[in-house]
Formats: structure tokens, sequence, C-alpha cells
């Protein structure tokens, strides 16, 4: 079993998205005010929502890094699940908090002041730094392997889409739809509330040791071309964090040594980690039946 340490890059990237969140939430919470913007104001509750869930990540990222002791063997790599799926709470809160000022002032508040078209070109350039962050993290998150990262590279795309909407209310409010404006602040928070749900659902799939089972018959080919390796069975995989572990059941010749036995194990662990990045293999070796059948014929 190779020990991975999880790659400290990764933090670089959630102190990105708070540097990033932090800047763009000031702006438009001031800039919605100055402008009179629902959509924009929604826009900016969510990138401050964003700092906790960037936040979050981060202290998921470095508990990751944490080497295994007495009371964790494995290590601390399930943290960044851990804080994917707590920042998936704040994140759905802040959806439906908006969503439901949001249609308040719809039913009840009639629009009659118009907001600044400028607040639309903020909301644009906005969603031009995110894509750029969204960018960067897509990249770091495909090199560390960091389930958490990639959960804040979904929110930063997401969050360029919530500014195109606020960008495309704020405009429709300009051309005598005044309404629009705080109907895009609905649409804003239901995509909000629909990256915290994937976010949850992805970050529930790993603690509970759901794999996508699809890589399942790769490893098997991949264990199976082994030299000495008769058989694969009963092979289960589950993702820590950045990690996968496999446990897998192999055949080999009934009369095979367990110095050679060893080594098979060994080129296994090797050729996973190679191929599919794999780095913790459990393997339990068991006798060919067929072979094993023929010795009592």
């Amino acid at each position: 079993m190779v020990l991975l340490e999880t790659d400290k890059r990764g933090e670089r990237g959630a102190w990105i998205s708070i540097a990033a969140y932090l800047f763009l939430s000031i702006f438009k919470l001031i800039s919605a005010y100055w402008f009179n913007s629902e959509a924009l104001l929604a826009d900016g509750l969510n990138n401050s929502t964003d700092i906790v869930l960037s936040v979050a990540i981060l202290i998921g990222i470095r508990i990751s890094r944490i080497p295994p002791d007495e009371n964790h063997r494995y290590g601390h790599l399930k943290a960044e699940s851990i804080a994917s799926l707590v920042a998936s709470f704040i994140m759905m809160s802040v959806g439906l908090k908006i969503i439901w000022d949001s249609f308040q002032q719809l039913l009840y508040e009639p629009a009659s002041v118009v907001p600044d078209g400028r607040a639309a070109w903020i909301a644009l350039i906005s969603a031009g730094v995110m894509y750029f962050v969204y960018r960067y993290n897509t990249k770091l998150a495909a090199v560390t392997k960091s389930p958490a990262l990639l959960a804040a590279a979904k929110d930063n795309l997401s969050d360029v889409w919530v500014s195109v909407g606020a960008a495309i209310g704020i405009f429709g409010s300009g051309w005598g739809l005044p309404w629009l404006d705080r109907l895009a602040a609905v649409v804003v928070a239901i995509m909000i509330c629909k990256t915290a749900w994937d976010i949850f659902t992805e970050s529930a799939h790993q603690l509970t040791d759901g794999f996508d089972e699809k890589l399942l018959p790769r490893y098997v080919e991949t264990i199976r071309a082994v030299d000495g390796v008769r058989a694969v069975d009963n092979i289960k995989a589950r993702s820590y964090g950045a990690a996968v572990f496999v446990d897998v059941v192999i055949h080999v010749h009934p009369q095979l040594d367990i110095v050679r036995s060893h080594a098979i194990c060994n080129e296994i662990e090797h050729i996973m980690l190679k191929i599919h990045h794999v780095h913790y293999v459990h393997i339990h070796i068991e006798p060919d039946k067929k072979l094993l059948a023929a010795y009592f014929v």
C-alpha cells in the first residue's frame, strides 16, 4: 500500500476563490445598493456564501493532509467530503432565503424603481472573473484529484451563470420590465440551490462509500494483465477524499510460493498507481479453482 499525501496545491485554489469572492461580494453589495438592483444584491449574497464555502473547503483540505494517527489509521482524507457537505447546507439555506424574499417582493411589493444599467455590466465583469477562477480550479482539481476543489470549481462555474442571469434581469428592467430584476433574483437563488444540491449529493455519495461502477471493469482488466494472475474476483472500491481504496480477490497457481505471490501483489499496486492513480489496493490471494480441483481428481 502506497501512502498518499494530499497535494498542498489544493489550498492555493481555495485561497484564490476566497480572494475573488471577498472582493466581488463587497463590490456587488455596494453596487446593488447604489444602483437599486435586487438581482445584483442576490448575486452579491451568493458570493458571500461562497466565501464560507471556500473557507470550509480550505479547512477540509488542510485536515485531510494530517497524517494517519491512532484513531484514524486510514488518515483524514474524508475531511474534504465533509467540508463540501457542510458548505452545501450553507449554500442551500441562503438560496432558499433569497427565493422567499424575492417572491414576497414580487407578489406584494410592486417594482417601482428601475435598476441602473451599470449594475448589469458589473455582473458581466464578475462573470468573466469567476470564469477564469473556474478554469484555474478545474485544472488544479484534475492534478490534485481533490473532490473538495472540484466542488469549488463547480460552484465557480455556477457563479458565472448566476452573474449572467443577473445581468439579463437588470437589462430587462431597463427595457420596461421592472419586475424582471426581481425575477432574475429568484432564478439566481434557484441556481444557488441547484449547485448546493449537486455538491451535497456528490459528497454524500463519497461519504457512504459510493463509487463509479464504470471504473471497476478497467481495474479488473489492468489487474488481470499482471503476469501470474489467472483470474480476478470480487472487486470493490470506495473513495477517501482524493484517494481511492480497492479491495480485490485474485486467483493464482496453487503451487505458487509466497515470495512470488508477494511480488505479484507489489506489481498490482505499482501498475494500479501508474495507470489509474489508485494508491490503496488490498489484495486477497486464492488458488485457481480449476487447477486446484485437478489435484484432487
